[in-house]
């Protein structure tokens, strides 16, 4: 072998031998970099694929990103977080979590540190006003909003027709107007006008919301006692009974049973609402949606407000949290397409504001008489008057839902708002 030859196979190998480590080190640089982000949230059906079409999207745009949506019931989402975070532990919490709003200040309150401000990477104008409040603290917000829970009417049009009653009857309506609106549909139709379950305390706070109030003042006392609103939806509560318009109904399937079967006029509830009632497609074209009715007498009042919904948290432990802010910027701030997508699959009206402007919330829907549901939907929540849920939104919940019973029968409405004022009272010291 000629020298010449031997020098030029030594340098070919340590060509290909350089080449390989390159390969492996680039490989190894590209492994490191990946990143794998956990997402917590409830609901099959709804919650959990709207993330998932969400990984999706962003797997497009960002593929070394890898993202796993564990489907969790809520209560064992918060069990988990509020032991996990009380303990100081934070291995095997997720990088997003999905928070119910009217429960978030509990958790941003009592563990301060422990979820990710994203307002400073995050226009929080882009989302319904309402919601971005839910989760702000001493200036900053921590949610990215998801779906709003805002409220509308949902009623028979076949019912009301037949009791000589048209849509624009019920455009302008106080309670007291509907409640005799309903006596007189159940007169002419024999049909209860909607359904109550003295499990859910829903509609008394869906009636309070609207007219701006909650459950406690700025400083965080508790506001029960003189809260006109909350009195007012008391009284509205115990109107209804009085005027023998309610089915009552006990757990979730007998309600909604309850207006899916065609027992009831009227459905109150949040947008979400609407997946449930079109479940029935032998009723398609026999129902309607106006706004809720407003409180009558009280400064304030609206014909907007909110049932439910909820919103994305990044916790301060994830490893990668620029990738999850990232993520939730694109898609969930940015992405109109996904949200034409999610309300039409899961029927999620979500709070991105520029979302209205897509062909899916324009569109009409047969089922509804068609009425451009979803856009009357994205038009109220702009207008739901934002609230401070504070802390003990639960226990005031359940302190209402205790008093429901005896309002139903004719109870004081008084002696109801000093037994709730009392029993939170007792539970927040």
């Amino acid at each position: 072998m000629k020298q010449g030859q031997g020098h030029g196979r030594r340098a070919a190998r340590i060509s290909v031998l350089t080449g390989v480590l390159a390969a492996a080190m680039t490989f190894a640089a590209g492994a490191a970099s990946a990143a794998t982000l956990t997402v917590w949230c409830w609901d099959p059906d709804f919650n959990v694929p709207a993330m998932q079409e969400a990984a999706a999207r962003y797997a497009k745009i960002n593929p070394d990103v890898k993202i796993t949506v564990d489907n969790i019931a809520q209560e064992d989402i918060k069990q988990k977080l509020q032991t996990q975070l009380m303990a100081g532990v934070t291995d095997g919490l997720p990088d997003i979590v999905l928070i119910q709003d009217d429960n978030a200040q509990r958790f941003l309150q009592s563990f301060p540190s422990a979820f990710e401000p994203l307002s400073d990477a995050i226009d929080m104008k882009k989302f319904a006003a309402y919601k971005v409040a839910a989760a702000t603290l001493k200036g900053k917000s921590y949610s990215v909003p998801f779906d709003s829970g805002v409220t509308g009417l949902f009623y028979r049009t076949d019912y009301m027709e037949k009791a000589g009653y048209k849509p624009s009857d019920l455009n302008d309506v106080t309670w007291d107007g509907l409640i005799k609106i309903a006596k007189d549909v159940k007169a002419k139709t024999g049909h209860d006008f909607i359904d109550l379950d003295f499990n859910e305390a829903g509609l008394v706070r869906a009636m309070m919301q609207s007219a701006g109030r909650w459950f406690f003042k700025p400083d965080g006392s508790l506001d029960i006692l003189d809260n006109a609103p909350l009195k007012a939806a008391l009284q509205t509560y115990a109107d209804l009974w009085k005027a023998g318009i309610v089915k009552p109904v006990s757990g979730w399937s007998a309600y909604t049973a309850a207006f899916t079967a065609g027992d009831v006029v009227a459905v109150p509830s949040g947008a979400w609402m609407a997946g449930t009632i079109k479940g029935s497609p032998d009723q398609s074209g026999k129902w309607g949606i106006a706004p809720l009715p407003k409180l009558d007498g009280v400064k304030g009042a609206t014909h907007y407000s909110n049932w439910g919904g909820s919103s994305w948290y990044v916790l301060t432990s994830s490893k990668d949290k620029k990738d999850a802010i990232d993520f939730l910027n694109k898609i969930w701030a940015g992405d109109i397409g996904f949200y034409q997508d999610i309300l039409v699959k899961q029927g999620a009206v979500g709070s991105l504001l520029a979302a209205r402007k897509g062909d899916a919330y324009k569109a009409k829907d047969p089922f509804f008489g068609n009425q451009p549901v979803w856009e009357n939907f994205s038009e109220w929540l702009e207008k739901v008057p934002s609230v401070d849920y504070g802390t003990f939104t639960q226990e005031a919940n359940a302190a209402i839902q205790a008093q429901l019973p005896a309002l139903a029968k004719g109870g004081s409405v008084d002696d109801a708002l000093k037994a709730i004022n009392d029993r939170v009272e007792q539970q927040i010291q």
